[in-house]
Parts: C-alpha cells; sequence; structure tokens
C-alpha cells in the first residue's frame, strides 16, 4: 500500500502534469492498475493535501486538469522514501 502514491507523488514533484500523462507513465510500471483507481489517488493526494490540481491553458480541446506537488507532499514524499529504504534494506538482509 501507498507505492502507487509515492510513485505519483515523484513524478510530480519533477514537474507539474497533467493527470492521463500521468497515468500513461504509470500503467507502463503497473499495467495492471485500472486507469479508475489512478484518478482515485489523484483526487485523494488532492483532498489530503499532498497535490494540488489546477486548469491548464485552453488548447483546441477540453481544458486538461494538472496536478503539482504541494510542500506538505513533498515532506510526505520523503517520509514514504524513507520507509521505502527501510524495508529494502531489511527485505536485503532477509534475503527475500
Amino acid at each position: 500500500k501507498g507505492i502507487l502514491e509515492m510513485c505519483i507523488l515523484h513524478y510530480i514533484e519533477k514537474e507539474s502534469m497533467y493527470g492521463y500523462d500521468i497515468i500513461q507513465s504509470m500503467h507502463s510500471y503497473f499495467p495492471e492498475v485500472a486507469e479508475s483507481a489512478f484518478y482515485a489517488i489523484l483526487r485523494r493526494l488532492n483532498k489530503e493535501g499532498d497535490a494540488d490540481s489546477f486548469r491548464g491553458e485552453i488548447s483546441k480541446g477540453p481544458v486538461r486538469k494538472y496536478y503539482k506537488i504541494t510542500e506538505q507532499g513533498r515532506e510526505r514524499l520523503a517520509q514514504m522514501k524513507d520507509d521505502w529504504g527501510y524495508l529494502k534494506r531489511v527485505m536485503d538482509e532477509m534475503g527475500i
């Protein structure tokens, strides 16, 4: 649990991204996860204050919703990376 959240926060830490682009990038790593699950995570990250959403510039198509990480999200991502590093070290020590 939390791996997808960590990966999404990692992506939007680098740059603001359109929701669909985030999902397409994530699908290459997690093809079994439904698009609706990614959208649910994006909405939750936004609601919890780890990500902020904004409307992108209008192009020839519909207005796009972009996501960017917040300072709270950066702190959460740092903690998640620390937790992941700890878990990885434990698994390596156990030979798993």
